[in-house]
């Protein structure tokens, strides 16, 4: 039973902070401040986040923007001395607040650290989103029982990988499973982006990261290229994150100039409920096609020493979220070298000739999103009131 102490930490609005790194992590931690702030009205979180935290009353001592980094490469190395800083100096402010509880949203390389050092000095720490120990890097499973307090996870099969390793964990379910229809509404998004209800659509995703977008995206216009040439009744959606927009543009005059492609300012919802299927890179944004039950073909490129480096490191055949999750080459995946104009578009259009193959990988998706729907930003907030209960 709890004593009295931690049934007040279970009345009064707790101090939290959380640190959210790049655009996902900003997504997953907006969904959960709407769950936490249902149960704890005046929560004022505090940390590093972006503007759908900013929108649940986040206060961001630093953009999420300044975690995003992509790979194994120069850019990591030139930016180590920055974010170790940013790390350093957010540890000295919190262990001065002293918060109730610390939630490190995804970003494991960087919150794992944090998190270690705020919990030896008694502060509860929860982390949000497995990293993805069952994939490759099996080994961070330690640290993370040094780190974290308490695991929340998003797939049903990772619970018990931290039971087995007496770390206390809960399945909450996946927020993009809550926050994605059921039923994709697709009219109504082509309505939005101004396309017409009959047009074959193809969705260019090339990633959020700077990093993706400077080995991704030359490959996808390609493509899209190669596609409308051979299709020419195709349509493109692009959507494009703000900061990246002047690079894409050029991109699209070097290699796409005459395509029918669209860029979009964000949007990459729509972008997925209107289109038929969708040219995307591995990623969140591959579970989030999949919630939309959109056929897809899943590319990535990077830097030939992260390539290396990565491949030593994997468990499973697997990198698309959506084959990992199915245990099954549902969707095609090409990456480095595969990822080459001529192999997406021939997946691409292959999905467009092949009607009841795309009908059976939507109604998998279905069973899929049905898996992961449980209401994630109240479960989650459960298992945080119980962290803080046992204080």
């Amino acid at each position: 039973m709890a004593d009295a102490s931690s049934v007040s930490a279970l009345v009064r609005t707790p101090r939290v902070a959380m640190v959210a790194g790049e655009t996902s992590g900003d997504l997953l931690s907006g969904l959960l401040l709407g769950g936490m702030k249902q149960r704890w009205p005046a929560l004022a979180p505090v940390g590093i986040g972006g503007p759908r935290m900013a929108a649940q009353g986040f206060e961001a001592w630093w953009p999420h923007e300044k975690l995003a980094v992509h790979g194994f490469n120069m850019e990591v190395l030139r930016r180590f001395r920055e974010i170790w800083g940013i790390r350093r100096d957010l540890g000295d402010r919190l262990l001065q607040e002293r918060p109730d509880v610390f939630i490190g949203v995804d970003a494991p390389d960087f919150n794992l650290g944090l998190e270690a050092r705020l919990k030896a000095q008694g502060i509860k720490t929860v982390h949000f989103v497995s990293p993805s120990i069952w994939a490759w890097r099996g080994g961070r499973i330690n640290k993370i029982h040094r780190s974290t307090d308490h695991m929340l996870c998003l797939f049903p099969f990772e619970p018990k990988l931290y039971h087995d390793k007496g770390i206390a964990a809960t399945y909450v379910g996946h927020p993009l499973a809550d926050a994605i229809p059921l039923e994709v509404p697709r009219e109504a998004a082509r309505a939005t982006l101004g396309l017409s209800a009959d047009a074959p659509v193809v969705a260019v995703l090339p990633g959020s990261r700077r990093g993706e977008v400077l080995h991704n995206t030359p490959a996808f216009l390609q493509t899209v290229a190669l596609l409308s040439q051979q299709r020419p009744d195709l349509r493109f959606v692009l959507p494009v994150v703000p900061s990246f927009r002047e690079s894409i543009e050029a991109m699209v005059q070097a290699h796409a100039p005459n395509a029918p492609l669209q860029l979009l300012d964000g949007l990459s919802h729509e972008a997925l409920a209107a289109c038929d299927v969708t040219l995307i890179a591995s990623g969140t944004a591959t579970l989030e096609a999949a919630l939309f039950k959109r056929p897809m073909v899943i590319a990535y490129k990077i830097s030939a020493l992260s390539w290396q480096i990565m491949k030593r490191m994997a468990y499973l055949p697997w990198v698309g979220l959506p084959n990992v999750l199915l245990s099954d080459f549902v969707v095609p995946e090409r990456l480095q070298d595969e990822a080459n104009p001529a192999q997406l578009a021939a997946d691409v259009l292959a999905w467009f000739d092949q009607p009841q193959r795309a009908a059976s990988v939507q109604q998998r998706f279905l069973e899929l999103h049905h898996q992961l729907r449980r209401n994630t930003a109240v479960a989650a907030t459960e298992a945080i009131a119980q962290v803080l209960a046992s204080r």
